[in-house]
């Protein structure tokens, strides 16, 4: 029970959204009824089933397996982190962000048994790339699906449109990863042999793994996150105990805190105005809004004023950099990394990238659809 309750009474950053959450509820009308409305369940069995699953394989061992052969096969840190960074954003195309780090960031954590490498660092532009890598494709993030539903493109259609910015902002974080990370020497720790791993349960954790996303395709998420968890309660109970439950109460706390702020009356009048401002407002808002609230409230909030155009999910995708709430995807990685220091490490690297999106993406969407 003391290990269950660990990590809610030490996490600060739920702490910080609980209090925040109550300072809201004396400045806006609203009923608790209207509560559990305002939080993303499917989303939440999402990251309940995927917790879970990644557990599962992480305890297995096979992580450390895969950690290894990735310090062998690398010589130097820059080729390692380039093949990481690259993995990151090419999954995130078509199994979403979420996945993509679920997959990448136990990986990476494994690898610090073996060598002396940034492991925070690599977690940064992991979910960096994930960003950038999965605003290319309609089932890459929610912000896309959501626009793709509301949107005239078709699956094709949506690919094309955010082909340019894709490749450019995946070009450029190439670029910043070859330049953060030296071209020195993986120094491998000494270790006698690889840990013996488990693999009944790899490979049940797998098979589930497989089922579950299955389950969410087929709308059935549900039935899903019950397989897994009574799996796993017969299997290795002990995987149960380990998880850091309080992530999903931090993304309940989100969206409670992102329905409340949304109601607040200067919220509602400028979100009236949307309409009215230039493109290149339009674009400023979205992304400054992404900021505050995430990327995908915003881009729910602004379909109500704007329709949902290429410059709409240029904007909220772009917006899914800099600070730490533009993008669920952001918490996760920076969650699971289990470093406080990385919080603000982070910022170092994701408000220039901002900023570098915010410039070069207006341009670059000036050049081709203003022409």
């Amino acid at each position: 029970m003391t290990s269950l309750l660990r990590p809610f009474l030490h996490d600060r950053f739920l702490h910080l959204l609980v209090i925040l959450g109550l300072i809201l509820a004396c400045f806006v009308p609203f009923r608790l009824a209207d509560l559990p409305g305002a939080v993303d369940w499917p989303t939440i069995i999402t990251l309940c089933g995927l917790l879970m699953l990644t557990k599962g394989i992480e305890a297995s061992g096979y992580f450390d397996v895969l950690g290894r052969r990735l310090v062998q096969g690398f010589r130097h840190q820059r080729q390692l982190a380039l093949f990481l960074v690259a993995a990151a954003a090419l999954l995130s195309t078509f199994l979403t962000n979420d996945v993509a780090l679920f997959i990448l960031v136990p990986l990476t954590l494994s690898l610090r048994k073996y060598s002396a490498l940034p492991i925070a660092r690599l977690i940064i532009f992991e979910a960096l790339a994930v960003n950038a890598g999965s605003l290319l494709t309609p089932i890459g993030n929610p912000q896309n699906i959501l626009l793709w539903r509301h949107g005239d493109a078709g699956f094709v259609g949506f690919i094309w449109q955010m082909l340019p910015l894709a490749a450019w902002l995946v070009v450029s974080l190439l670029l910043l990863t070859a330049c953060c990370f030296r071209a020195k020497k993986i120094e491998q720790h000494e270790t006698q042999q690889t840990p013996p791993w488990e693999h009944r349960l790899l490979f049940a954790s797998a098979l589930l793994y497989l089922l579950f996303i299955t389950a969410l395709e087929m709308n059935l998420a549900i039935w899903g996150l019950l397989l897994v968890f009574v799996t796993f309660l017969i299997l290795a109970r002990r995987i149960l105990l380990s998880i850091d439950w309080s992530l999903l109460v931090v993304f309940i706390a989100m969206f409670v805190d992102v329905f409340l702020l949304t109601r607040l009356p200067l919220i509602q009048s400028s979100l009236h105005l949307a309409e009215q401002l230039p493109a290149g407002g339009q674009f400023l808002l979205a992304a400054g809004l992404s900021q505050v609230i995430s990327n995908v409230p915003a881009t729910i909030l602004l379909l109500s004023s704007l329709p949902p155009s290429v410059l709409l999910a240029w904007a909220v995708n772009i917006g899914g950099f800099g600070l730490l709430p533009g993008s669920l995807a952001n918490l996760i990685a920076l969650r699971m990394a289990k470093d406080r220091a990385i919080w603000w490490h982070f910022h170092l690297y994701s408000l220039p990238m901002l900023l570098w999106a915010l410039i070069s993406g207006w341009a670059l969407f000036l050049f081709i659809y203003a022409a």
